[in-house]
C-alpha cells in the first residue's frame, strides 16, 4: 500500500476490524454489481471510494433524463450514454485505483455464468424478477455469496445469500421461481428518490463487510423497509429443502 493509498483509506484502517490487513482484502478483491441504476449506483460508488480491487459493472441500458432524480452516479452530462460507462467515469473521478471493467450488455446465459464465476461477491442491483432468479442460479451454481436488494415505492428489502454455507437459503428459497409474480417497475409504479440509496448503500456495506471479512451477514435474515414510517421488520429465512434451486447443489 502506498502512502497515498494508507491516506486514501486511513478512516477505515483506524477501524479494528479492519486495519491494514482488512484493507489490502478489500483492494485484492473482484465484486460482480449488475445493475447500474438507483440500486447500483450508490454500491458502484461506495465499492470504488473503499478501494475495491476490481469491479466490474454490468447494465444494457442508457442514462435517461428520468434517471437523475435517483440515479447519483449519471450527470445531465452522461445522458444518452451507456450507464456503465457513466458509472465507470463517477467511481475513476472519485478513486482512481479500482479497475473497472463497464459492460453494456444484459447479464444472462454463459457471460453471466462466466462473471459470477470471477467474482469474489455478486450484488444484485436489477429490477425485474427474471433477473434476479437468473443470478441467483449462476451463484448457488458457484457458490458464490450474493448481496440482494430491491426497491419499489416507498418499500425496500435486503438480504444476503451465502451458498458458502450449508445453512443460508438462496433467494429462490424465499421468492420461487415458479410462483405468479407481478413485475412491478419504477417506470409506471414510482420510486421515492432518497430509498435507492438506503439500500443500495446497505448493499455495498453487506458487500465490502464480506469482501473484507468482518463482521456478520444478512445471511438468513430479510429485512424490509416501509419508507413512510421509516420503519424496518425483519424475518428470519430458513432454507428450503426442496428448493428447485439449491437443493440440488449443496
Amino acid at each position: 500500500m502506498t502512502d497515498e493509498q494508507l491516506l486514501r483509506y486511513s478512516r477505515h484502517i483506524l477501524l479494528d476490524e479492519l486495519g491494514v490487513e482488512g484493507q489490502e482484502r478489500l483492494m485484492r478483491s473482484h465484486a460482480l454489481v449488475i445493475g447500474a441504476g438507483g440500486l447500483g449506483s450508490p454500491v458502484a460508488l461506495y465499492l470504488g471510494t473503499a478501494g475495491v480491487g476490481r469491479i466490474t459493472l454490468v447494465d444494457h441500458d442508457t442514462v435517461d433524463l428520468t434517471n437523475l432524480a435517483r440515479q447519483i452516479a449519471h450527470r445531465l452530462s452522461s445522458v444518452g450514454t451507456a450507464k456503465v460507462e457513466s458509472a465507470r467515469l463517477a467511481i475513476a473521478a472519485i478513486n482512481p485505483d479500482p479497475q473497472v471493467q463497464a459492460i453494456n450488455a444484459r447479464a444472462e446465459g454463459a457471460m453471466l455464468e462466466e462473471l459470477v464465476s470471477q467474482a469474489d461477491v455478486v450484488i444484485d442491483c436489477s429490477d425485474n424478477f427474471s433477473t434476479r432468479q437468473a443470478i441467483n442460479a449462476s451463484c448457488v451454481r458457484q457458490h458464490k455469496p450474493l448481496v440482494s436488494g430491491a426497491a419499489i415505492r416507498f418499500d425496500g428489502q435486503i438480504s444476503v445469500y451465502d451458498m458458502r454455507s450449508d445453512t443460508s437459503p438462496c433467494y429462490a428459497c424465499v421468492f420461487p421461481p415458479a410462483n405468479d409474480f407481478e413485475e412491478t417497475r419504477c417506470a409506471t409504479m414510482g420510486v421515492f428518490s432518497p430509498l435507492v440509496g438506503i439500500i443500495g448503500s446497505m448493499q455495498a456495506s453487506e458487500a465490502l463487510k464480506l469482501l473484507a471479512g468482518v463482521g456478520s451477514s444478512l445471511a438468513g435474515r430479510l429485512q424490509m423497509l416501509d419508507g413512510r414510517a421509516m420503519e424496518w421488520t425483519e424475518v428470519r429465512i430458513a432454507r428450503n429443502a426442496d428448493c428447485p434451486v439449491c437443493a440440488q447443489h449443496r
